[in-house]
């Protein structure tokens, strides 16, 4: 019988349904085969083997993207294949990709190892992949713990810099006691749903589906809803949502610029598609309990993530903390799926808009930085557009994009959300949201300042020197993914075609 069951479960095992992450493993081994084999004076082609295997699978991804597996379960039921899911992939991949053109940028002002920086970053992809596709809370803990030891490395990755190895350490104790809250909220929901005395109680409590009919003939179990909060505290601690965010300005600060984008637009985005899921699926029938805690986070970390950026000079606190906000934004679209499950695609269409907008910014951060990267002061961005044009077109549209101002695409993404809000009639939510989008104009427009007027400096005394970084050349392909990346928010503002219909239209 054993035998059987276990030849039942290899059926399902269909290896091409997960041939990006597969590829993406393959790729990273790749890289560190390439590094032993090949003399050192020609490991700098090796970044570029990662750079153009990412963007050949991206492309592959997106002529398969309505592949025939769509709509299944495979591996046991371990993992569901989803249109959202798919789209996810392309996300995690692109934001990948962006990471490593950056690195190309941050790495080569650093005197340390530089190949497993590559090869870190896409075995967190590929993790961030199979997380998104979760069907299963084995599934989701394996990967979500792959993607959390991955960024334990990363960020402290410079680590001849104090302030890289103080994120690290932060980090790490914040991911722990994350993970350790999750695995409790697991465990409480697994023995819950195992319990022969209550009604539905299922052998599989692992299982999203099966825990999904397990509370929905249980709606008003203690021990069910103390688990569901802790898993939710478990995921709120990735997203960066009140009161799970003290760790952000400090780790954002601390990590390589490149991390810090990973960090900022990639694991937020495995965060939302996990909580997505969980609400709309194995947490559905607790809908009473999950919206007004949700709603609740959501208006406190609008409120904190703006108040709290308003006073930054850092601008890696700065974006970190704008962050934050954009959290409670996607918290809002959230809850709002959850009443009115027609709007989820304004979540993920804000998921895009705030990718493109923000690696805009990390794009230029990165040339501006220095060789301390977590030093990156307003000062530093004096007279930027004057000397450097590019970088302060870009930047401006990057940042306008992230406070919402029109025709960017940001505009959209927000009105997306706040009319998802609407329908689901959260007014008060709604009214927080609006006074935060105020709030966040001032430091946004505070940073375009700094860069496109020039600002009061002391006069340097004798002996003096300027001590901001020099700016780095933007070289070709770094300006062309910029030059795209500003471009496309400016496009989608006007026009959202097909995808704005994709994400919409559900």
């Amino acid at each position: 019988m054993n035998i059987e069951l276990l030849q039942a479960a290899a059926e399902s095992n269909q290896w091409s349904a997960i041939y990006p992450e597969v590829a993406l493993g393959c790729l990273a081994l790749a890289l560190l085969a390439l590094e032993i084999m090949l003399p050192k004076s020609q490991h700098k082609i090796i970044p570029g083997v990662a750079i153009l295997g990412q963007l050949a699978l991206l492309i592959c991804l997106l002529v398969n993207f309505n592949a025939s597996y769509l709509g299944t379960d495979t591996f046991n039921g371990l993992i569901s294949h989803t249109r959202d899911g798919q789209f996810m992939r392309v996300f995690f991949l692109a934001s990948s990709l962006l990471v490593s053109l950056l690195a190309t940028v941050s790495l080569a002002k650093q005197k340390l190892p530089r190949i497993e920086f590559y090869a870190i970053t896409l075995v967190i992809s590929g993790a961030m992949m199979l997380l998104a596709q979760s069907n299963h809370f084995v599934m989701l803990f394996v990967a979500l713990e792959t993607v959390t030891v991955g960024f334990y490395i990363l960020v402290s990755y410079f680590r001849a810099n104090p302030l890289s190895l103080e994120a690290g350490l932060k980090y790490l104790i914040m991911g722990a006691l994350s993970s350790g809250l999750l695995l409790f909220g697991i465990v409480l929901l697994y023995g819950v749903a195992g319990n022969p005395t209550l009604p539905g109680h299922v052998a599989n409590g692992m299982s999203f589906p099966a825990l999904q009919n397990f509370l929905a003939a249980n709606p008003d179990n203690f021990l069910a809803g103390l688990g569901i909060l802790l898993v939710l505290s478990g995921v709120a601690f990735k997203i960066g949502g009140f009161p799970f965010q003290i760790w952000v300005p400090d780790v954002y600060q601390g990590a390589p610029t490149p991390v810090t984008a990973f960090l900022a637009v990639a694991s937020k985005g495995a965060g939302f598609a996990i909580l997505l899921t969980l609400v709309t699926t194995a947490f559905a029938p607790y809908a009473s309990l999950t919206i007004p805690v949700l709603t609740v986070m959501a208006g406190a970390t609008l409120i904190f993530g703006n108040i709290a950026a308003l006073t930054q000079h850092n601008v890696k606190r700065l974006i970190g903390l704008s962050g934050v906000s954009h959290a409670g934004f996607l918290l809002m679209g959230v809850v709002a799926a959850m009443t009115v499950p027609s709007t989820t695609g304004a979540v993920y269409f804000y998921l895009f808009d705030y990718l493109i907008a923000s690696f805009a910014v990390f794009g230029v951060m990165a040339h501006v930085a220095g060789d301390n990267d977590a030093e990156q002061e307003l000062d530093h961005y004096a007279g930027l557009a004057k000397q450097h044009p590019f970088l302060g077109l870009v930047l401006a549209i990057g940042l306008g994009s992230l406070a919402g101002i029109p025709p960017l695409a940001g505009f959209m993404g927000k009105l997306f959300v706040f009319i998802a809000a609407f329908k689901a009639e959260l007014y008060p939510l709604l009214a927080i949201a609006v006074v935060g989008v105020v709030i966040s104009i001032y430091y946004y427009f505070g940073w375009i300042k700094s860069a496109f007027f020039d600002t009061w400096r002391a006069p340097l005394l004798e002996g003096e020197t300027d001590d901001r970084p020099a700016v780095t050349a933007v070289r070709w392909p770094l300006g062309i993914a910029l030059s795209i990346l500003a471009i496309s928010t400016v496009v989608l503002g006007f026009y959202q075609g097909c995808l704005g219909e994709w994400f919409l239209n559900r």
